[in-house]
């Protein structure tokens, strides 16, 4: 692969990982997966004695379960709000289980059967007619056919009939291709097929997932990081390496993210830290987004000032994350800036108040 690519895919990042996780994998394997359940979760959440590093931060619990319904004949759904890793985490677990997390569907309001199923060539369709050689795969039929995990994104982003064609693949495990006749006309599923798809919790309702559909996953929750620490250890090491890879030299301020988790988790909970109510903001004000935040800031110190960001810096790039989803929220924000602590950092963010637009 590129190696200029801005985001590898997880077998790539962490291509030496996995490597030594197989050299000592001596476990049992479920039929057609690359690693055994105990060093796929070893991938996952880490092992020091093996130099892996944790790349999930949640609940270890979580993690078999979803390792164990990956084992059976039933699909995993991963649901929880926006910003809390569930791609993350289906890009994780289809590395371990297949050694490959490309196969994947970007579910939306356009997404159609074919980009799910497969599709045709047709310059080659209307010269020889209907033939494997004209047949374009989709990730679907690459996954049945190969014995690999298929990740479907945003999966309630599409139209009912559209999640429904994976009825079939996931209780008969067979497509059928009725366009090729004989015993190309169907596709069986190998060993080590299975299918992992996410939904936002907040996306409830607006294709809102069949019956019979639903009964074909296991449902598990991925929940907001509970623990400060946790979360603000999380959000530095994420925000010094993309500000490395985007040619800063300076790593992020630790002072400077305090701040900035600490006022995610009050805006997202509705309280602060020592239990005094505050506005809770509708937007997304997730890890993932605190990560950004933290980006944003410190890029926006460095190639402007040459030195790392700064609590004043959080009030500028706080308020495109603030506002996406309601302009209230940008006066809530306001009114939050307007709370005096003590700490260096925390006087900067309120002098800079007034860099609030609007």
């Amino acid at each position: 692969m590129n190696e200029h690519a801005q985001r590898p895919p997880a077998e790539i990042r962490y291509a030496g990982e996995l490597a030594r996780l197989r050299e000592h994998d001596t476990d049992d394997r479920p039929p057609g997966w690359a690693l055994s359940l105990r060093a796929a979760r070893r991938f996952v959440l880490g092992d020091e004695t093996l130099g892996i590093s944790r790349k999930f931060v949640g609940d270890p619990s979580l993690i078999d379960r979803s390792l164990v319904t990956l084992a059976t004949n039933r699909g995993l759904m991963l649901v929880g709000e926006p910003g809390t890793a569930k791609s993350l985490l289906s890009e994780l677990l289809a590395a371990a289980v297949s050694g490959t997390s490309t196969l994947t569907i970007q579910g939306g309001a356009a997404t159609t059967e074919d980009q799910i199923k497969y599709s045709w060539n047709y310059a080659l369709l209307v010269a020889e007619g209907p033939s494997t050689r004209s047949l374009v795969a989709a990730p679907l039929l690459r996954g049945m056919a190969e014995g690999k995990v298929v990740r479907f994104e945003e999966i309630t982003r599409c139209p009912l009939e559209v999640q429904d064609c994976l009825l079939s693949p996931l209780s008969d495990r067979v497509l059928a291709v009725p366009e090729l006749s004989g015993p190309e006309s169907m596709v069986f599923a190998q060993e080590g097929f299975t299918v992992i798809a996410t939904a936002n919790t907040r996306d409830r309702g607006v294709n809102e997932m069949s019956a019979a559909l639903k009964r074909r996953f296991n449902f598990e929750t991925v929940f907001p990081i509970a623990d400060f620490g946790t979360e603000l250890a999380l959000v530095e090491a994420e925000a010094a390496a993309l500000l490395k890879r985007s040619g800063v030299t300076a790593p992020p301020r630790r002072d400077v993210l305090e701040v900035l988790v600490t006022a995610f988790r009050e805006l997202r909970q509705g309280q602060t830290a020592r239990g005094d109510a505050t506005d809770r903001l509708s937007g997304v004000m997730s890890t993932a987004e605190a990560v950004s935040v933290a980006h944003a800031v410190g890029l926006r110190g460095w190639f402007l000032r040459g030195e790392p960001g700064t609590a004043a810096d959080l009030v500028s790039c706080l308020a495109g994350t603030a506002a996406k989803d309601n302009p209230e929220d940008l006066a809530k924000l306001r009114r939050y800036l307007e709370r005096r602590r003590h700490g260096d950092q925390w006087n900067a963010l309120y002098e800079a108040r007034h860099l609030l637009p609007g």
